[in-house]
């Protein structure tokens, strides 16, 4: 009887364990991908004039196609919009974004309540046409 003497030399196979973390990288980068875009789906006008993109300090206001009013992606009620509003500094930047199907109502209620507050530091947002 001959006795073999080879050893066998197990090793660790690490392919599985890069595919696993391959496909935990693809699931990160893009769930975070939608949490950067994320915000409240609005399709906003389009116009030929307007600014590429608004300040990060500005505080946004965003009226959706069933035109409710959203403070920096809040919900928020009539009332608590006009005390934020009253409570806002005169030189802080206002973007208003309103879904192209929302009631011009809705527009027309954060407009009057900025100049009811005489504040005219405020931009509409825009698609702009290319």
């Amino acid at each position: 009887m001959k006795k073999s003497s080879k050893l066998k030399k197990d090793g660790l196979n690490v392919v599985p364990f890069i595919d696993i973390m391959l496909v935990l990288l693809c699931i990160v980068l893009s769930i975070s991908t939608f949490i950067a875009q994320g915000k409240i789906a609005v399709e906003l006008p389009q116009s030929q004039s307007g600014m590429r993109e608004a300040p990060k300090d500005a505080l946004n206001i965003v009226i959706d196609e069933q035109s409710q009013i959203y403070l920096n992606d809040k919900l928020v009620s009539q009332e608590d919009f006009n005390k934020e509003i009253n409570a806002l500094d005169a030189k802080t930047l206002v973007v208003l974004r309103s879904d192209k199907e929302a009631k011009f109502e809705s527009f027309v209620k954060v407009i009057d309540a900025l100049k009811m507050k005489k504040h005219e530091n405020f931009a509409i947002a825009t698609q702009i046409r290319e």
